[in-house]
């Protein structure tokens, strides 16, 4: 393995934190005199069936410590789930059923594997359902480790004591299990966002008062979604997923604000084009190299052939699903079919077609033609918005 001060100095590059000070290049050449990897140790809670790039930035760093030749701890936080994280929440997190989290649980480990290498020396994938469903007597023990002033020295908490606002008894555990975890995984480093920098120090104490080596703390920048404002979240409605269509990559990278592409290029460790590249044709790389990291060099160039067949030639793409025309209706209720066809509600369609967003064979439907013989229909191409097309076809 490369030296630990060279290792150390790599892998802390572009971290926000590395704590304590010092820490990393200590273990690493702490496990070298032991002739063993390093454990680098990544929870992930399945709150929802898919990861986006948000996700795929820590993902990306714990690819780092693989490619270095040490094994990655990946938790699927089955139980902790169960549970929900309070961190950046002000209220708590509404619950999932149990199998909606298993469901999650294996939909996160697929794609987690997008970005990790899954040789079994170097992964190592463990839900943490394995040692959290413990006796009473271990869930105390785990308890004594941490005081109630030490939780609500935390931010999120104590923002919420201020305002009188709930904070369940099983909000405190979180910390605590998540420190667990680091325990029961043995873990040398965890990784995580700005946002777990809390609970990854926690965990640090929870091993101590185990009789367990300290792990080191290495925490990354949060993405900003394409709105370039908020973090990247699905439930924000400005997230990509990292199964996501090559088209919808693409298109949904293009709506990235100008000023925050070059964090977006740094976080998801893109190389940057040469200085003097227009934002547009930067803007363009960086959406061609997301779509070939995902899927492939094939469906990005498919992809920008694609967007630009839409919105720079304004034709519509080459292969349209077809939607019949409803049998027997003539005139056709145009708000109807659109309601049909793309799944609106008919007061919905209605606003579409006032707005201007609903064309026929690519000329904007005047909303005082909401009535059209089904004849003038068959075969003509329904637009809804930018990206939605149907072409339309007698039963």
């Amino acid at each position: 393995m490369p030296d630990p001060a060279v290792s150390a100095a790599f892998l802390t590059r572009n971290a926000v934190d590395a704590l304590p000070a010092g820490g990393l290049e200590a273990r690493l050449r702490a496990v070298a005199r032991e002739g063993r990897p390093l454990r680098a140790k990544l929870g992930l809670d399945p709150t929802a069936p898919d990861l986006h790039l948000g996700h795929t930035v820590v993902l990306q760093k714990l690819r780092e410590f693989q490619d270095l030749g040490h094994r990655v701890v990946l938790i699927v936080g089955d139980y902790t789930t169960r549970v929900g994280d309070p961190s950046g929440r002000s209220q708590t997190r509404p619950a999932l059923s149990g199998a909606e989290i298993d469901a999650n649980a294996e939909t996160y480990k697929e794609q987690a594997f997008k970005v990790l290498r899954s040789a079994p020396e170097l992964l190592e994938v463990r839900r943490n359902s394995e040692w959290l469903d413990m006796r009473m007597e271990e869930l105390f023990r785990l308890a004594r480790t941490t005081t109630v002033a030490q939780l609500l020295e935390r931010n999120d908490f104590a923002n919420r004591l201020a305002a009188n606002s709930p904070i369940s008894l099983l909000e405190l555990l979180y910390p605590l299990m998540q420190g667990y975890d680091s325990v029961a995984t043995s873990a040398d480093v965890e990784l995580g966002g700005t946002d777990q920098t809390f609970n990854l120090m926690l965990g640090r104490d929870v091993q101590r008062a185990y009789g367990m080596a300290e792990q080191c703390v290495l925490t990354v920048p949060i993405l900003r979604g394409i709105d370039g404002v908020q973090k990247m979240s699905k439930s924000l409605a400005n997230s990509i997923g990292v199964t996501e269509a090559p088209e919808e990559m693409y298109g949904k990278t293009l709506s990235l604000p100008d000023a925050a592409m070059g964090e977006w290029f740094e976080l998801l460790a893109i190389e940057a084009p040469p200085a003097g590249t227009t934002p547009r044709d930067a803007k363009r790389a960086l959406a061609r190299a997301i779509v070939e990291r995902f899927h492939s060099a094939a469906a990005a160039t498919a992809a920008e052939q694609h967007f630009d067949r839409l919105f720079v030639d304004r034709r519509a793409p080459e292969e349209i699903d077809a939607h019949a025309l409803p049998r027997g209706e003539d005139p056709v209720h145009m708000p109807a079919l659109i309601a049909a066809a793309f799944g609106h509600s008919r007061s919905e369609a209605r606003r579409l077609v006032t707005a201007g967003a609903v064309r026929l064979d690519g000329a904007v439907l005047a909303p005082e033609h909401i009535d059209l013989p089904a004849a003038r229909l068959d075969g003509v191409v329904l637009q809804v918005g930018k990206r939605a097309f149907k072409r339309l076809q007698r039963a």
